[in-house]
């Protein structure tokens, strides 16, 4: 079965989806295409032989859209989201999931009312393959109990628009996804330290950022985001256990030796550090609709977790005391092996 997926967003990484759509992942087409600026969604839809819907809902009512793919601004997210559930197509929804938990438990309290899963949320992290032999080691007890998690993550430059709260709300959620799945814990306070600032920001932005989380089981987080490093866009995990400690491996890249140095080159961008991380995320969730099966990716609890506790993040940031994260009870509609 080919799976026809309607693109809501055509906008960078929307347009990059299409290209993965059309020419990396097996078993899918992309059917319609629609955008707040119409006519780059017809150049979008056009390129790859497909044509443009006027709006959201408009795509997500064709008959030939069996699945939709959210792409676009953040805070149009939910509206879209809710809408696919409501038609019954399962949605892939790059994060955030919404841009308020209010929101995001809105869609939980949907997808549980409509009685299977719908939503997959866009944390390629656990796509990754050091990641995923992170995950198996740490299920593995190879380390022994986790005690301490030491994170970075850093970027050349960003632009002016970015701002002190999105350390946390577009920069660190993806750690927070990712550790909350690697613990198999939930995260309970955070904490911000902003050290000496870097000369080479923009006047309101804080950077570097150091984050502290602590989870529910005591381990002990942190995570350094440093937004303009300037030499590259470079991604750090190591966990310490009770008797080892796991390392997340340094991109394959090639070393070469001249002028009496050694010189590897350093990833620029998360589409190069994490391309392949998307590719797999996709096809895997091609794979699954196209049996009928409910997504298995990052849900929409996972999306509403994160959230929460990137509000609670940016409340420290604001406030400079340790924040808790207070969060819902997690249905058992989420559960493991629940369905």
């Amino acid at each position: 079965m080919t799976v026809r997926v309607g693109v809501i967003g055509a906008g960078m990484i929307g347009q990059d989806h299409v290209r993965r759509l059309t020419e990396v992942v097996h078993g899918a087409e992309v059917s319609a295409v629609t955008d707040l600026d119409a006519e780059r969604a017809a150049t979008v839809a056009a390129a790859v032989g497909t044509r443009a819907a006027a709006d959201g809902a408009e795509l997500i009512g064709l008959s030939d859209v069996d699945a939709v793919l959210v792409t676009s601004w953040g805070p149009t997210h939910a509206e879209h989201v809710l809408a696919a559930i409501a038609a019954g197509k399962p949605v892939f929804c790059e994060k955030p999931l919404a841009t308020t938990a209010e929101d995001c438990l809105r869609i939980v309290e949907a997808e549980i009312a409509y009685g299977r899963r719908l939503v997959q949320v866009g944390f390629m992290r656990r796509y990754d393959a050091g990641y995923r032999e992170l995950k198996r080691v740490l299920d593995a007890g190879e380390i022994g109990t986790p005690l301490m998690v030491h994170c970075a993550h850093r970027n050349p430059t960003v632009p002016e628009s970015y701002h002190s709260e999105m350390a946390a709300q577009d920069t660190a959620v993806h750690e927070i996804d990712v550790l909350r799945w690697l613990l198999s814990d939930e995260i309970v306070s955070a904490q911000v330290l902003t050290p000496r600032p870097t000369a080479r920001r923009f006047e309101h932005l804080r950077d570097p950022q150091i984050m502290l989380f602590e989870t529910a089981a005591g381990v002990r987080i942190d995570l350094e985001v440093f937004v303009n490093c300037q030499y590259g866009y470079d991604i750090q995990c190591e966990t310490v256990g009770e008797t080892g400690l796991a390392r997340l491996p340094e991109p394959a890249r090639l070393a070469v030796r001249s002028g009496e140095a050694t010189r590897v080159a350093v990833p620029q961008d998360w589409k190069e550090r994490f391309g392949a991380a998307f590719d797999v995320e996709f096809q895997e969730w091609i794979d699954t609709l196209a049996v009928g099966g409910e997504p298995t990716g990052p849900s929409s609890w996972d999306g509403y977790a994160a959230t929460v506790i990137t509000d609670a993040t940016v409340e420290a940031l604001e406030s400079g005391r340790v924040v808790g994260v207070t969060m819902k009870d997690r249905p058992a509609f989420y559960a493991e092996g629940a369905r």
